[in-house]
């Protein structure tokens, strides 16, 4: 009678015991330039690897000339691969809105247009945790403007082409001159000025 009741025991343990943490999570924000977001989200401890990309439009596997242009719907964007063990998705929002100006609805710094619009691409899992974030930003009264970068439902990403791709390692001193030139840093201090 002790055998069963132990074994029962055992494998109710078993069942209650939580799942592990998956050791890779995706994430995907739109903050302008990828190649800044890209290099923005590449410093963060617990990001694995980041994807510059395309998402949110209606052309079916586009491409830099198509997107650039206008029309297609989609946002420069950045797939992030994180480890849920290092860093959170709440931490990797948090760290997302200084490296951006959220009160901008028509691009990001020197770029304009639609594919240059910020944005927090969210499954339904994430949204309420991008939602509260966005909100709390709101509530501390540390931009100069409403927050206009919206929390929108996740959409195909598509990989943007090789030559974007880490960008800021393979150009370093275009990469330097563009986000000096487009006055990216410079914004964001400005924007930020009453703190992150």
């Amino acid at each position: 009678m002790r055998r069963p009741a132990l074994a029962l025991l055992a494998a109710f343990v078993v069942a209650a015991a939580p799942a592990p943490k998956p050791t890779t999570a995706t994430a995907v924000f739109a903050g302008g330039c990828f190649w800044c977001t890209e290099a923005d989200f590449d410093k963060m401890p617990g990001v694995i690897s980041t994807t510059s990309g395309y998402t949110g439009g209606r052309l079916a596997d586009p491409g830099y000339e198509q997107v650039s242009a206008g029309g297609t719907g989609h946002y420069e964007a950045v797939r992030v691969i994180y480890d849920p063990r290092r860093i959170s998705y709440a931490q990797l929002v948090e760290r997302f809105w200084p490296t951006i100006d959220p009160t901008d609805a028509g691009g990001q710094f020197c770029d304009r247009g639609e594919s240059y619009r910020s944005a927090i691409f969210v499954t339904p899992e994430q949204r309420p945790v991008a939602e509260a974030s966005k909100a709390r930003l709101a509530a501390r009264g540390v931009l100069p403007a409403h927050v206009a970068t919206p929390v929108l439902t996740a959409a195909r990403f598509y990989p943007a082409e090789g030559y974007h791709q880490d960008y800021y390692k393979k150009n370093p001193i275009r990469y330097r001159f563009y986000r000096f030139n487009c006055g990216r840093d410079a914004r964001l201090k400005e924007v930020w000025a009453k703190g992150a």
